[in-house]
């Protein structure tokens, strides 16, 4: 009986799976890895980055002659920007997948918007983009990638394309596990090698990957001293970077 409660379960369909996470938990990594492993087995997927446009716009800054998109648009400016281009972005992912019936593999996802408005202090801007966002259908898994602020800033650092404040990085993390969503969220621990994460977040889909090898626990965070929590909800930080 339960292999036969299997077999009907791996028929189900996978329709959407997002990661998110704070800057350097990695969300790209992975969710590109998820993306190549649901298709070879069988279930064809497509990666989609929900990205809001920071980098866009601080490029369109800087052709104005602007340090960055903030000084640019304002913050309510960069965080309304970003609201509507990721709306956007998932959007045309969702449609995408429902016309190619494949699985959307979402790098990103509405709670990246609602944790970057949080950790900014935009109470009003989060019920806007809550009311926006509200009818998108809920992804079937939804992994909140946990990382030590710490590590994410050397990760990002190491590879050199942008910097984020440690500032920001706790008031990030802060706001993720603050989100009424928390609670629904499969939180994987997103320290260690992308090997060991992938086999963590894969271990919870083996309805769709059954042959994939067990999760083994990852190594201990490294002894980088996790710093103190006093930027997060409630200490607003500059709209320099979003989750």
């Amino acid at each position: 009986m339960a292999s036969s409660r299997r077999k009907r379960r791996g028929g189900a369909r996978l329709r959407a799976v997002a990661l998110i996470g704070i800057d350097g938990s990695g969300k790209t990594t992975q969710a590109h890895r998820l993306a190549e492993a649901l298709s070879a087995a069988g279930h064809p997927a497509t990666y989609h980055r929900n990205a809001g446009g920071r980098r866009w716009l601080g490029r369109l800054a800087q052709r104005f002659g602007r340090p960055d998109a903030q000084r640019l648009v304002g913050r309510g400016g960069l965080l309304a920007v970003e609201s509507v281009l990721r709306w956007l972005a998932i959007a045309l992912a969702l449609l995408s997948c429902l016309v190619t019936g494949r699985t959307a593999v979402m790098d990103r996802w509405s709670a990246c918007q609602y944790a970057s408005i949080r950790a900014h202090g935009g109470q009003r801007g989060e019920r806007l983009a809550r009311a926006g966002y509200r009818i998108f259908p809920t992804p079937r898994v939804t992994f909140l990638l946990t990382v030590d602020p710490a590590e994410a800033y050397q990760r990002i650092e190491r590879r050199g394309t942008d910097h984020e404040s440690m500032r920001w990085l706790v008031a990030a993390d802060t706001a993720y596990r603050s989100l009424p969503e928390y609670a629904g969220f499969v939180v994987v621990d997103g320290n260690g090698t992308p090997e060991e994460v992938s086999r963590r977040i894969r271990a919870h889909l083996s309805e769709w990957l059954p042959d994939d090898p067990p999760s083994v626990p990852g190594p201990a965070p490294d002894d980088v001293p996790r710093p103190a929590g006093g930027a997060g909800r409630g200490t607003p930080v500059p709209a320099q970077a979003h989750p």
